[in-house]
């Protein structure tokens, strides 16, 4: 799908850079979170078991069209320090999905709410985009709550619909999850 303009280069909140993802965050991607197993747990990806899985995710990343989707790494607006990923994309022309990532290490301290937020107001704000959506295993509370607490509200349920590697071999039931205007 051919969206338009480019998704931009980055957003900034109160305590986040989200900027697009580079080579050089390899090696924090890897050690920070891509590897740990109960990040990974309600993801749609296995662990990372090397350096290469990592590059090779940058390298699908960079790939992507920038009007169709981008992927940014959450830093720290004082350290600069990876603390997880972004996926922004035009579902088409007046939808945007979205996916993310947190290492543990930042968990329950309320950046993703922030960072997503951030990223919905953004897109709400484009001519013509009137959704902004994304799934979430049932069993996924915490991503719910990030959700919610960004301003989302939960729309249905979804039966068998998404696979998690890490938790079974057959398609899951999702929540949907969506911000209009």
């Amino acid at each position: 799908m051919s969206g338009g303009a480019a998704l931009p280069d980055g957003f900034e909140t109160a305590r986040l850079a989200l900027r697009l993802i580079a080579e050089a965050d390899a090696g924090p991607i890897f050690e920070g979170y891509a590897r740990d197993a109960e990040v990974a747990r309600f993801l749609v990806w296995r662990p990372h078991r090397s350096r290469a899985d990592t590059d090779a995710y940058i390298a699908r990343c960079l790939a992507k069209r920038p009007d169709e989707a981008r992927t940014y790494v959450l830093a720290g607006r004082e350290d600069g320090a990876v603390r997880g990923a972004f996926d922004l994309r035009r579902d088409d022309a007046n939808r945007m999905g979205f996916g993310y990532v947190l290492a543990r290490r930042w968990w329950g301290r309320g950046l993703m709410p922030e960072a997503l937020a951030a990223v919905a107001d953004w897109a709400l704000a484009q001519p013509g985009v009137f959704r902004i959506s994304a799934l979430c295993d049932v069993e996924n509370r915490a991503s719910a709550r990030v959700m919610e607490k960004a301003g989302l509200a939960r729309e249905g349920l979804l039966r068998r619909r998404i696979l998690c590697p890490n938790l079974a071999d057959e398609p899951r039931d999702c929540f949907l999850y969506a911000r209009v205007r």
